[in-house]
């Protein structure tokens, strides 16, 4: 299923040193070697979605979906063949910009796999705290996203201030000739990187709301 994107990064394999795996959505998304993506913001292509995530090849590797017509303001994230990943639904009444994230297509409470909020109501900067499904108390944040989204440059910490991952705006013809927005992501090795899609995904969801 996820043949493409480790082809497309093979040729990190050999530099690459063993990494310890944190494993958020699921192992199968966790590699031992960088992984380089590109976002794909209103794309001609996609009938469906304006968001997709494809690899250094161009193949598709994610697609954001919405649906609108639920009770809460939900997006499915899914895998190259229409399988869904991730569910990511804004909560009603929130004060922060709060997204919740659950496995597949579900909302059920027992599903949710982590949560992600601005860290503060007027940020002057992109500024997520981030929190695992069983961090209940939420005195400290499990991971945290800083950085300028306008600028496409954040940075993906985990709670002991190690980066996990990070993106940055890529300027190519073809984006520049089809008004395409694009931008990269990296994700270090034995990070989920499933995981740092969702992140990039509330990021432009909250952008996209004008709520940054």
């Amino acid at each position: 299923m996820y043949k493409s994107i480790h082809m497309a990064n093979q040729g990190n394999m050999k530099m690459a040193m063993v990494a310890p795996q944190i494993a958020i959505v699921s192992p199968l998304f966790c590699v031992s070697y960088p992984v380089e993506l590109n976002v794909v913001r209103k794309m001609v292509t996609l009938r469906d979605s304006n968001f997709a995530v494809v690899d250094v090849n161009g193949n598709v590797i994610f697609k954001l979906k919405g649906k609108y017509l639920s009770l809460h303001d939900r997006r499915v994230l899914l895998d190259a063949t229409g399988l869904p990943i991730l569910s990511l639904r804004q909560k009603m009444f929130s004060l922060h910009s709060r997204w919740e994230v659950f496995r597949g297509d579900s909302s059920d409470s027992r599903n949710l796999i982590f949560s992600a909020r601005k860290s503060s109501l007027i940020q002057f900067r992109t500024e997520l705290n981030v929190f695992l499904a069983k961090n209940k108390s939420e005195h400290l944040y499990d991971f945290k996203v800083i950085g300028s989204w306008l600028e496409k440059s954040c940075v993906i910490f985990s709670g002991d201030s190690t980066i996990i991952g990070q993106m940055h705006r890529k300027h190519t013809v073809e984006s520049v000739a089809l008004g395409k927005d694009t931008f990269s992501v990296t994700v270090n090795p034995g990070i989920d990187y499933a995981f740092v899609v969702a992140l990039v995904a509330i990021l432009n969801e909250i952008h996209e709301s004008g709520h940054d």
